[in-house]
């Protein structure tokens, strides 16, 4: 049996937002080369260009939330193509500012509308499927990121070395793309995610069912996520740190790690979640995080590439069902007119994760060394796994 032919069920409207998500993400040069823009071509220090990161965090982070009421109120579909015609109208003008006050301005905007895009689109693909079908939709929302991912930062890398003005441009552009491709083809599609925005600028607030914020199942869901993910976030910071400085490995090895972990997402992730696409949510979500901790745990053992290699296996194994698998948690417990909202607040966890986990893991890798650094991230994710194990399980389908 095809171990990706459950595809072939999925509505077409998740076609069409993957797709949009692809050439959205096949674009992404700025965000991973924007502290080299800031220092090199505009000479800013080290520790103005790292604030400018951290500012688009918290941008994201209060983004969130909002982008997912407006998602609820005036439909997903409309949210995410503002995010994408807006975010290309900052990319073509963040070259234009050239001062520190300029730069903190273009930043905030760039994380506003940038950032509106995500909790959209969960809801948009929450709304688009059955609940048997979300774990599938999700993988394969993640596998048009990833995808977009490995080609958009590599293309970044030979851009910026003729001009980073190219960046700005080629981000722009894709981002302007995707939002004329989500345009023009969502005219012909007429599920549930495109006929709920019909009337929806007339539709008041939804009142009946309950807030994210009130829902005591989903705030603890949210703890238990901020922690799994300030374990992966590790590899953004006290990862590389650790193989270059401990390990004593190269940065080309460093670069090689997101190839393997990129490659199993793309070959892997979608059968894998077709695959488990009954188990509870719980299970999914339980042995996934523990997948993570073990894996950002076990480089305490890693003594060379090969270690490094096993351990990216175990936690990008666990990766591969656990964001899948989060999304499709979220989108079963909230009710359909508040979709938007509880993918907001889910996104925003994970912002918060971004902003403490990469200082978390640094700090830790400087001040006590590798082992207290693996083994905490160990802990704080085995706790992810042992909350997630305790969440209620929900039997209703989402409406």
């Amino acid at each position: 049996m095809n171990p990706w032919s459950g595809l072939k069920n999925l509505p077409r409207e998740v076609w069409l937002i993957c797709v949009s998500v692809l050439i959205n993400r096949a674009g992404t040069m700025v965000l991973p080369f924007l502290v080299l823009y800031l220092t090199r071509d505009l000479h800013f220090p080290v520790a103005k260009a790292g604030l400018m990161i951290a500012l688009y965090g918290v941008g994201a982070m209060i983004t969130a939330p909002v982008s997912g009421f407006l998602a609820d109120r005036f439909g997903a579909l409309r949210i995410m193509k503002v995010s994408l015609f807006l975010s290309a109208l900052v990319f073509f003008a963040f070259p234009l500012a050239r001062t520190f006050a300029g730069i903190i301005c273009v930043t905030i905007l760039l994380a506003i509308t940038n950032e509106m895009f995500r909790p959209a689109g969960l809801a948009a693909i929450s709304h688009s499927v059955s609940p048997e079908q979300r774990k599938a939709a999700f993988a394969l929302n993640r596998l048009a990121i990833n995808l977009g991912m490995s080609i958009g930062p590599a293309i970044g890398g030979f851009l910026a070395t003729l001009s980073f003005q190219f960046l700005f441009v080629i981000d722009g552009a894709t981002s302007l793309l995707a939002g004329i491709v989500l345009a023009f083809f969502s005219l012909h599609l007429t599920s549930a995610v495109t006929d709920s925005e019909a009337g929806m600028e007339e539709k008041p607030a939804p009142a009946q069912s309950r807030r994210a914020f009130s829902d005591l199942q989903f705030l603890y869901f949210l703890l238990a996520t901020v922690f799994v993910t300030i374990v992966f976030f590790q590899h953004l910071a006290a990862m590389p740190l650790f193989m270059v400085r401990n390990l004593h490995l190269s940065e080309a090895a460093y670069g090689l790690m997101f190839t393997i972990n990129t490659g199993l997402i793309v070959l892997l992730e979608v059968p894998l979640n077709l695959r488990i696409s009954r188990w509870s949510h719980r299970t999914t979500l339980a042995l996934g995080s523990f997948l993570c901790a073990a894996g950002f745990g076990s480089f305490a053992f890693a003594g060379g590439i090969g270690g490094v290699v096993i351990a990216l296996i175990v936690w990008t194994a666990g990766e591969m069902m656990l964001f899948p698998g989060m999304s499709a948690y979220v989108s079963h417990i909230a009710s359909s007119e508040r979709q938007g909202e509880y993918m907001g607040f889910y996104t925003m966890a994970f912002s918060i994760a971004f902003i403490i986990g990469p200082w978390m893991g640094t700090e830790l890798l400087e001040r006590f060394g590798a082992q207290v650094l693996w083994a905490v991230m160990f802990l704080i994710g085995s706790i992810s796994a042992i909350m997630m194990f305790h969440l209620r399980d929900p039997s209703r389908a989402a409406s």
